[in-house]
């Protein structure tokens, strides 16, 4: 395997501010973040609007000057009853203006005309600014596999679209490494590593809790990585670690948290 640019995920700590979650990623040792910069209106969050925030924006590129880090992809422009997904386009070109390509998307819309129909406004509105939009099926999501993703990803026509595998949903969605080479190659840009346990919980309550806030560091559970990232057509993709863990980064600290997630996961993808 080559070697490959390993992304800090911002699920991972998401209260750290842009600046600062730069900054630990740099000093422990990562190559680029995925920044959630687009907000979901979601109780608690912690809003890094950029495209809002001028300051919160310069010093984020001063993060990124300072340290060399790559700004890869932004998230997550959500399909959802009541979002009207034009609204998204001030935190996209935001993105843009530091480098952003990829931008990623969740369905959370039952009606597969209507969320087929707004994933084709939002991938027009990408193109604009020479971005692909990524859908990463959640297994409690409206879209919550593979298959379904390919087909909205055809349906869509369009050509600046991609899948972001997330080895907990491939795992907890039970899709089978088959299903990932009849993809093309040019579907995927990027993937979120991180593991879990053998269990597949029942309950949505309990599968968004582990999702959140209890994933495992890589190699740790149950989920055959290597093997899922192995069949992904396109080898040359960035490694994104989304492995939010509360207990865990209260206990350790976020740099050393990071630093143990990156060792990890280079050892479970023999890249150490």
């Amino acid at each position: 395997m080559p070697k490959h640019l390993y992304s800090l995920v911002h699920l991972t700590n998401i209260n750290c501010p842009p600046p600062q979650f730069i900054y630990t990623a740099a000093i422990a040792g990562y190559d680029a973040v995925s920044l959630r910069t687009i907000p979901l209106g979601l109780p608690g969050e912690s809003p890094y609007n950029l495209a809002q925030n001028p300051q919160l924006m310069r010093e984020t590129r001063q993060a990124l000057s300072e340290t060399g880090i790559r700004y890869t992809d932004t998230e997550i422009a959500r399909i959802a009853d009541n979002i009207d997904v034009k609204d998204h386009e001030p935190a996209m070109a935001a993105a843009a203006e530091m480098g952003v390509t990829h931008v990623l998307t969740n369905i959370w819309i039952q009606d597969k005309e209507c969320y087929t129909e707004q994933f084709i406004r939002l991938c027009e509105l990408a193109a604009q600014y020479g971005q692909d939009v990524n859908v990463e099926f959640v297994t409690w999501a409206s879209v919550s596999n593979l298959r379904q993703t390919k087909e909205l990803l055809l349906a869509s026509g369009r050509k600046n679209v991609g899948i972001v595998v997330d080895t907990l949903h491939f795992y907890r969605s039970r899709v089978t490494l088959s299903e990932l080479e009849d993809c093309p190659k040019e579907w995927f840009h990027y993937a979120h590593l991180c593991d879990c346990g053998a269990e597949i919980p029942t309950e949505v309550e309990a599968l968004v809790h582990t999702g959140r806030a209890e994933r495992l560091y890589p190699g740790e559970g149950a989920v055959p990585i290597q093997d899922i990232i192995s069949h992904i057509p396109n080898q040359d993709i960035i490694y994104g670690l989304e492995v939010p863990h509360a207990g865990r980064l209260s206990e350790l600290g976020f740099e050393e948290y990071a630093r143990r997630v990156l060792k990890a996961a280079k050892a479970c993808m023999s890249e150490d």
